[in-house]
């Protein structure tokens, strides 16, 4: 059974190059590994309904909170079953976001923190009701949100087609984001947590042999895996 990791942070924190770095080193010390985003935009009516919504479509649905988390939801519901299949194919599967950038961003729309029951709703939705597999362990990427919003901007710049959605234009929703996945990293939310420091991200290259390693390595009693 392979070892479920999930990176995490706000927008434009740079969670897709980190993670295309760690597949690459456990790639290099022989580590069959896997990455997976979400949300699958292109592959789920679900995750293409919310991005519809938070680009100004159907109406006023980008405004109900529950709404949106249970469209982001049954993104990963429906490929819960490829989940589980990989983790039987592969040592390691790498998520590009995970239930935990849902219980992050609903619980900072409405302006709670990490204990708030926003955080315990998407919980027993995503892992009770829907049985999402539990991530072994989760990486978050702390950035300054002042960093994160300019390469958003950036990449908007860049790639019309990446153009930033309401909820990344809200300087304010990601700084309590920030806030909330600080709260859940504090607390072991779900499972054990590992935080990037600022600025690591863009040195991750010459470090990420050491990370990679460190990741597998919370798990490595639990799922037998040698190294």
């Amino acid at each position: 059974m392979g070892t479920l990791i999930a990176v995490e942070g706000v927008d434009g924190a740079g969670k897709f190059t980190l993670s295309s770095r760690l597949v690459r080193a456990w790639e290099r010390a022989g580590i069959d590994a896997v990455r997976v985003g979400f949300p699958r935009y292109g592959e789920s009516i679900h995750a293409d309904l919310a991005a519809e919504a938070l680009a100004g479509e159907h109406g006023d649905l980008a405004d109900g909170v529950n709404a949106m988390a249970v469209l982001f939801a049954l993104d990963r519901a429906g490929a819960a079953a490829d989940l589980r299949r990989m983790l039987h194919r592969h040592d390691v599967v790498l998520l590009d976001r995970y239930v935990a950038s849902n219980a992050a961003y609903s619980a900072a729309r409405r302006h709670e923190d990490a204990a708030g029951p926003t955080v315990e709703w998407v919980r027993s939705l995503e892992f009770d009701r829907l049985v999402l597999p539990v991530p072994d362990v989760q990486l978050y990427l702390q950035v300054p949100v002042s960093v994160a919003e300019e390469r958003a901007r950036g990449r908007e710049q860049a790639d019309e087609s990446r153009a930033r959605d309401v909820y990344e234009r809200d300087g304010g929703l990601q700084e309590r984001t920030a806030a909330v996945y600080a709260g859940l990293a504090a607390r072991s939310w779900v499972s054990p947590w590992v935080v990037v420091e600022s600025g690591a991200a863009d040195e991750i290259e010459a470090d990420s042999d050491r990370l990679a390693a460190q990741l597998v390595d919370r798990t490595a009693e639990s799922d037998g895996m040698t190294r």
